[in-house]
């Protein structure tokens, strides 16, 4: 996954930053800690990871007290991610309170990278394009590349583990990226059966 340049706010495709895009009758995620409104980080269109498929995978983290919140946590309630189908088209109302936006809309491009892992291919990418590594925004399926142990989710509904989708680096620009804690990655997974999905990231 790498930086494709400015985007709208409300771009359909999979994107850091602007406003998501849901279906009727969403409400903005609060965190369970402080009770405030999340920031929305990135949608992911789910064709892009699992072609035939439809929807977006969303995620959303606490910012309003970086830190303090467990929002590195899949399961403290600091962060929320979100599986919508084919009637996520409407931009979410943005709540007044909290720290709830990126400041840059980024696209997202994909582009397939032969080599043995993750890290080998996002410096591989940059030394063939002469292009930052900071311009590599993660990667879409694949095999995860934890930063510490791995901390796979487990589905609430059934039980089972959870399917990893993307892997997001913080940003192209520190100006405006993502706070996964200074050079951390966030993990995205979903359940395939149930529909439910969890964030987390690592440093």
């Amino acid at each position: 996954m790498t930086y494709g340049g400015a985007a709208a706010p409300d771009a359909s495709g999979s994107r850091t930053g602007g406003v998501p895009l849901t279906p009727p009758g969403f409400e903005w995620p609060r965190c369970r800690e402080c009770s405030g409104a999340m920031q929305f980080l990135a949608q992911i269109r789910l064709a892009d990871v699992d072609p035939g498929n439809v929807g977006l995978l969303s995620i959303f983290m606490c910012q309003n007290d970086p830190g303090l919140c467990d929002e590195w946590d899949a399961t403290a309630g600091g962060n929320r991610a979100f599986v919508f189908g084919a009637d996520a088209t409407k931009p979410a109302a943005v709540p007044a309170d909290g720290i709830t936006l990126l400041d840059e809309t980024s696209a997202i491009e994909f582009e397939r990278v032969e080599a043995d892992d993750y890290l080998q291919a996002r410096e591989g990418w940059a030394q063939v394009t002469s292009r930052s590594a900071l311009e590599v925004l993660g990667q879409a399926g694949g095999q995860v590349a934890w930063q510490q142990n791995d901390e796979t989710p487990t589905c609430g509904p059934c039980g089972e583990p959870m399917s990893f989708m993307v892997q997001l680096e913080e940003g192209h620009d520190p100006r405006t990226s993502a706070n996964f804690g200074g050079g951390g990655c966030g993990y995205g997974f979903r359940c395939l059966s149930c529909r439910d999905a969890a964030f987390l990231w690592q440093q």
